[in-house]
């Protein structure tokens, strides 16, 4: 679960460098968001997931784009509420203009 204490603690004591964030556990939106950019500010990385048995809401994707989190835990493909996930990245990804990496051309 995601917490801010003992994620302060952690900082403090220099024993990480990454929080799994699972937003859906920590409380608020708002908290959410506080609990990322103090992982940040110290210079760590934040993974957003989910509890198991989740549904088909995508929102974890729109929250690790809109957060520049950079990755998901999720799982493999291998049930409909995962592929909501892995679809709603692709769509962000299709959506955005412009595109900011440019993948070199096969020949």
């Amino acid at each position: 679960m995601t917490n801010t204490k003992i994620l302060k603690e952690g900082i403090e004591k220099g024993i990480a460098n990454s929080i799994l964030i699972k937003f859906n556990q920590i409380g608020s939106l708002t908290e959410t968001l506080a609990a990322i950019k103090m992982a940040k500010d110290a210079g760590y990385t934040a993974v957003i997931s989910h509890r198991s048995g989740e549904t088909e809401d995508a929102t974890i994707a729109d929250l690790a784009v809109g957060t520049a989190a950079g990755q998901i835990k999720t799982g493999s493909m291998s049930r409909s509420d995962r592929v909501a996930k892995y679809n709603q990245l692709i769509r962000i990804e299709e959506a955005r203009q412009p595109r900011t990496v440019q993948w070199p051309e096969r020949s």
